[in-house]
């Protein structure tokens, strides 16, 4: 099969990441009989300095013209003083919003290899933690009416939380589906207690749930699901929230596994298009030094071969080479831990991963 991939390297360690992606898939194409022709798509800061906006209209029609994107990392210290709609950052809402990308599906696992890297003490189970979380990604604050005034103490700004039940609808089967192919365990994280939203949130998610009489369902408040990622974390199986609180969410998620730079992320929406990226950012601190750890990366690409293509088998072949790389200690400088031998650049480790395809 033939597939036409584009590729938003973007910012920072953005296209040393994506680079190591398209060498692994160029491998499983290699196994597999599959061939995958890749189109290299200006958006973020890049786009910013060749264009003056984050996301060129070209960019997004190049994008839906493609089977999947993969997506490296967006923004820097270099466009921070830049005013809100000038942002690279704008550039990943343009896109989901464009590409009609309302949920984005963010697995959590601690692999048994990296077991001494989680932060938490021994006396918390952490064996076995593995979580989704799945994030509403078009609707509620980060794309509600927004400004800026004079208000009765002086300027003020304002940003909106907003929700239809059309919206909250579509991303709770989403994750009613996805806790049916897991442990059929969802809670549903809002803050009902406080935001009106929360409450048509809430709603929602209880007329959906009689129709997965299957799934053990509950509602928690987003303040105690915090609380409980750290104290019981293997309470989880599927976790569904909101734009800004999945933001938060995934990211603390992320911590129990040893390194952000673990874990991928899948864009998707109604269709087979897809976005495909890594949860962390350009870390621009270590772009263009070969240090950054292409994991999440390679396995966002994974995440593409399953949602977006199809190829169950081939997305399971490089998740299972990421697992045999970790279990024979091979480390990036991020999952070190107290380890005394020298970290693996950025290629090395792609290369282990390749060997092990």
């Amino acid at each position: 099969m033939d597939y036409k991939i584009a590729l938003v390297k973007g910012d920072g360690i953005g296209p040393e990441i994506v680079d190591s992606a398209v060498k692994v898939l160029g491998r499983v194409g290699e196994k597999f009989g599959h061939s995958f022709n890749y189109t290299d798509i200006l958006a973020g800061g890049g786009a910013i300095d060749a264009t003056g906006e984050p996301l060129p209209k070209e960019s997004i029609d190049l994008c839906l013209e493609s089977d999947a994107v993969i997506l490296g990392a967006v923004g820097g210290p270099k466009w921070d003083t830049l005013p809100g709609h000038l942002r690279p950052e704008r550039a990943l809402l343009g896109l989901r919003s464009a590409m009609g990308l309302y949920a984005n599906i963010r697995p959590a696992v601690l692999y048994e290899a990296l077991l001494s890297e989680c932060p938490l003490k021994d006396s918390i189970a952490c064996e076995g933690i593995d979580m989704v979380i799945v994030r509403e990604l078009t609707g509620g604050i980060y794309f509600g009416e927004r400004g800026r005034g004079e208000g009765p103490m002086g300027p003020e700004a304002y940003d909106t939380e907003r929700y239809s039940v059309t919206e909250i609808a579509r991303i709770g089967r989403i994750a009613f589906e996805t806790a049916m192919k897991r442990k059929k365990r969802l809670v549903s994280v809002d803050k009902a207690n406080v935001l009106e939203s929360s409450r048509l949130w809430r709603e929602t998610m209880h007329m959906l749930s009689a129709d997965y009489p299957e799934v053990e369902y509950s509602d928690m408040l987003v303040d105690n699901a915090a609380m409980q990622l750290i104290r019981k974390p293997l309470q989880f199986d599927v976790i569904v929230t909101s734009n800004m609180f999945g933001d938060i969410l995934s990211d603390e998620a992320s911590m129990l596994t040893g390194s952000i730079g673990l874990l991928p992320s899948a864009s998707i929406g109604s269709g087979k298009l897809g976005m495909y990226e890594p949860i962390h950012g350009s870390a621009p601190d270590i772009a263009g030094k070969n240090a950054a750890n292409p994991i999440a990366t390679v396995l966002s690409a994974a995440m593409m071969l399953r949602y977006s293509l199809g190829l169950e088998e081939e997305a399971v072949c490089i998740e299972r080479a990421v697992s045999r790389v970790l279990k024979d200690g091979h480390r990036t400088a991020d999952i070190m831990g107290d380890s005394k031998a020298a970290p693996l650049s950025t290629t090395e480790m792609t290369e282990k991963i390749i060997e092990n395809i």
